[in-house]
Parts: structure tokens; C-alpha cells; sequence
């Protein structure tokens, strides 16, 4: 027993010692014109090791694509030094860092570095644009502010203009860095959809979690002119004839959702019946996305009853689950198409299909007209810290995640919860997210049932109940006002 005790007393005697020390954080340089430089002051080591990975996390303590034990400092530090990485402005580097001192080994865990400027051997900083030049003193091209060399624009993506560029926090999906304030993306509707090669129409069935009445089709109801992209609700007898609702309709050859589902293909079978209307999506998913920015659209909003005009970003990899709003979407402007709502605009995150929390962080703002009758401009800034709403410059709303999301929907029973603590406090909106415009008609999720509908959100007729009501709706649409207008879209920088 004796035994015993005297070994926890000196394995827990060994612990405190380990926490008394700290080991001297890294400093790390990116060499011009290649070239990766780790160290650390001496302080009587023996060993000095650096694991690391490039712009990508490290899983707990794992060897990494740098790993390297150093046995003998110089000049009075422990230097690790790969001669042939090319870092990029911008690329970040996760780390940890082992010393064995007096014996004893400690760590510096979860170390990360991003690559904002450039240094010769001698550590001087260099500007890559004249690297043989002298640089003016005080400019700090170590810091985050650097003379970045020019980079190819990806399409809708804007190149740096000039110098100085200061990082910005947010995240693109194509090569090279990101500056301040930087015009990320810009369509003004000049061209149109498939000609400009920034969007991608959807064609599919909407499904879960909301379930709309409606087909997204590539079609005459879908279009660019005068400088504004165009979607207008159509019945589907308005293109396949008289009672096609009660037919099949198959997709799969051009359909761009997942094939071999409902999706893709669907078939009426008694009073489950086709989807009765056709109208438009449009996203940016396969050429733009982006993480934390400025989004701002210029749109006249549809009047018609049931009309939900969809103007948001969506999750590109949905990390944190599929199914139910798991992954989040953020909406930048909402504002039904009933004479009843039209006054009411709501934006913000969506993290569950149903109420209670639903609408749990959704800002709204009355107007003193009609969102409709006008173009304005709308606004949302989404930063790793909380999400800011704006109308016409106006500030309405303001999303704080406090501790993180995860316990607020924890308290509401939200199912996706307990994965955003995988994530930062902003999870799950700390991926990367797409643009998409669209424009949904009915579904479950969007009217409660106490607004006079002619279906309940629960029946399994709901479309039919819609669709037999047409009369009453039909009689709201019209060519000229209920329509989703958009003038442009372009995502900044923070």
C-alpha cells in the first residue's frame, strides 16, 4: 500500500511541476522567397521539437507533416527551419511545440499562425512586390498589414487593388488571400444566369424541412433583363397542361439534386399530388463560397398570398448534419407575400424546421410601407462574433451567440445542438456558406395554421388543400407585382 501511495504522490508531484513551466511561445517567420522558420529562446533545454500542419488542424497530438526533433540550439535558440515550404499570404499553420528541460518534457498545444508578410534570412521583413528594395521604416510587413504580390480573380471575385491590403477575418473558397474591405463578389444582372458563370439554377423538387408547394425549374419564369434577375411563380398546368398534378414528373437527366429521391423524380398517387407551381432558385455553390462578410442584395420583394421569397446563404458541406436546418441558414432579407405581412421583414439565422425556436433568432422590422412596392437595399454582416442586419443602411437587428447557440437550443430540445460544440460559438455558422436566391410558394413551416390557410401544416393533403383553394390565391398574383426582383448581390470582406 505504502508502494502505491508513494508513486501517486510522486506521479502527482511530477504533474504540478509540469504545469509551473511554460514553454516559450514559437515564433514563426515565412521566408522569402520560400521557406518556413520556427524558434524559441533557450532556457537550458536539452531537446526542442516542432509538429505542425499547413491550413489544416491538428488532430490532438499527432506527428504532422513537420515533424522534427532539434538537439542543439544556436545562437541562443532552438530552430527548426524547412527551406523548401512555400507559404502563401494568408495559409495558416497549426502547431504544437515539445522541450525536454531539466529532465522534465512540457508542451505549448493548439498553436496557430497565419502568414501575413515575408522575412529575409537575416529576419528583416521583405516586400514581395520590389523584394530587393528597402522597405520604409515602421511599415509592419510582419504584422498584418503587407504588400501582397497580385493574384488571378476567380470568377466574381475581384483582385486586389493597390497597397497596402490588411487581412481580413474572412474566408474564401479559391486561392489566395483575403484583404479588408475587399469586393469579394458582384453580379449586377447584366448577363444572363448561365452566361455569367456565378450561379447555378437549381432544378429539383424542395423537400424537407419546410416542404413548399413548388418545383424549381430553369425556365421562361426564370430570367435576366434590364439589369434585374426575374422569378415568377407559374402553375405547372400553365406548362405540362390541364391536371398534370395528378401525373409523374421526372427531373433525373438534368436534375440537380440527389437522384434516385423525390427530388428528382415524383409521381401523383391519389391526393398526393405533384408540386402545383413552378418557380426558380438560383446559388453560388459551385463558384462561391465564403465564411464571415458583408452581404448586401438590392430586391423588390413578391406580393401574392403564400409567396416566400428566399434570399440567403446556405451551408456548403453541412458539417453539422443535413437534415432539419442542422447546418443553419442565414437569411438576409424575408418578407411574405400576404398583404397581412408585407410590412413585416425578418432576417436572420435559422437553426431548427419548428417552432419554439424557429423564429428564436430572427430580427424583424416594421415598415412604413410596403416592402414590396420598392427596391431597398439589405444588408447582413456576419462576423466570428455575431451577426449585424441592416435595411436601406438602417441597423434592425443584432445576433449575439453569447456562450455559443448550443445552449439556448439546448434548453428547446433543438436535435442538432450538442453538435455545434464541436464548432466555435458561432456554430454552426462558422463554415463556409453559398448565396441563393429563390422563391418558395406555401409549405409547413412558414404560416402557422391560425392564418386563415386553406391547408394545416400536419395533414398529409396540405398541398391538395392548397391547390384546391386556388381560386382564392390566384386571385393576389400578378404578372407585374408578384415577382422576386433583384437589381445585385455583393458579398464584401470584413
Amino acid at each position: 500500500m505504502f508502494g502505491t501511495f508513494g508513486f501517486c504522490l510522486v506521479f502527482c508531484l511530477h504533474l504540478v511541476l509540469v504545469q509551473c513551466y511554460e514553454v516559450p511561445p514559437a515564433k514563426l517567420e515565412a521566408i522569402w522567397p520560400k521557406g518556413l522558420r520556427v524558434s524559441i529562446p533557450d532556457d537550458g533545454f536539452s531537446l526542442f521539437a516542432f509538429h505542425g500542419k499547413l491550413n489544416e488542424e491538428m488532430e490532438g497530438l499527432e506527428a504532422g507533416y513537420w515533424s522534427r526533433d532539434i538537439t542543439k540550439a544556436k545562437d541562443g535558440r532552438w530552430t527548426f527551419r524547412d527551406r523548401d515550404a512555400k507559404l502563401n499570404i494568408g495559409d495558416k499553420v497549426y502547431f504544437w511545440t515539445y522541450v525536454i528541460r531539466n529532465g522534465l518534457g512540457y508542451r505549448q498545444d493548439n498553436g496557430e499562425w497565419t502568414v501575413t508578410g515575408y522575412v529575409d534570412e537575416a529576419g528583416n521583413p521583405v516586400d514581395p512586390g520590389n523584394p530587393s528594395g528597402p522597405v520604409t521604416p515602421g511599415t509592419p510587413l510582419g504584422g498584418t498589414t503587407y504588400n501582397p504580390p497580385p493574384v488571378s480573380p476567380s470568377p466574381g471575385v475581384s483582385p486586389v487593388d493597390g497597397y497596402p491590403c490588411e487581412i481580413s477575418e474572412t474566408k474564401v473558397s479559391v486561392p489566395g488571400f483575403v484583404c479588408k474591405g475587399q469586393l469579394l463578389f458582384e453580379d449586377n444582372f447584366n448577363s444572363g444566369i448561365d452566361k455569367g458563370k456565378l450561379w447555378t439554377p437549381e432544378i429539383k423538387f424542395p423537400g424537407e424541412p419546410d416542404y413548399p408547394f413548388n418545383v424549381y425549374l430553369n425556365d421562361r419564369h426564370l430570367r435576366v433583363r434590364d439589369g434585374k434577375l426575374t422569378i415568377k411563380p407559374v402553375t405547372l398546368e400553365s406548362k405540362y397542361g390541364e391536371d398534370f398534378v395528378m401525373q409523374s414528373l421526372d427531373l433525373t437527366s438534368r436534375c440537380t439534386g440527389m437522384v434516385g429521391t423525390s427530388e428528382c423524380a415524383r409521381e401523383a398517387s391519389g391526393p398526393l399530388i405533384l408540386p402545383p407551381i413552378i418557380t426558380a432558385k438560383v446559388t453560388t455553390k459551385n463558384k462561391f463560397n465564403f465564411k464571415y462578410g458583408r452581404v448586401e442584395v438590392s430586391a423588390k420583394m413578391p406580393l401574392g398570398d403564400w409567396l416566400v421569397p428566399e434570399i440567403q446563404l446556405e451551408p456548403k458541406d453541412h458539417v453539422y448534419g443535413l437534415r432539419n436546418y442542422a447546418s443553419g441558414v442565414l437569411r438576409i432579407a424575408s418578407v411574405k407575400g400576404n398583404l397581412a405581412y408585407s410590412k413585416k421583414l425578418y432576417g436572420g439565422p435559422i437553426m431548427c424546421e419548428s417552432e419554439p425556436y424557429r423564429n428564436a433568432h430572427l430580427k424583424e422590422k416594421i415598415g412604413f410601407d410596403h416592402w414590396n412596392k420598392d427596391f431597398h437595399n439589405y444588408s447582413l454582416i456576419w462576423r466570428p462574433d455575431g451577426i449585424s442586419l441592416f435595411v436601406d443602411g438602417e441597423k434592425y437587428g443584432e445576433v449575439n451567440p453569447g456562450e455559443g447557440f448550443s445552449a439556448d437550443a439546448t434548453k428547446h430540445s433543438v436535435p442538432a445542438a450538442p453538435q455545434w460544440l464541436r464548432g466555435s460559438i458561432m456554430a454552426p455558422f462558422d463554415e463556409m456558406f453559398y448565396i441563393a436566391i429563390g422563391l418558395n410558394v406555401g409549405g409547413v413551416h412558414e404560416f402557422p395554421d391560425e392564418d386563415g390557410k386553406p391547408w394545416s401544416n400536419k395533414a398529409t393533403k396540405a398541398m391538395l388543400h392548397f391547390w384546391n383553394a386556388q381560386n382564392e390565391w390566384r386571385s393576389t398574383w400578378f404578372d407585374d407585382t408578384s415577382a422576386l426582383q433583384v437589381e445585385y448581390v455583393r458579398v464584401y470582406a470584413l
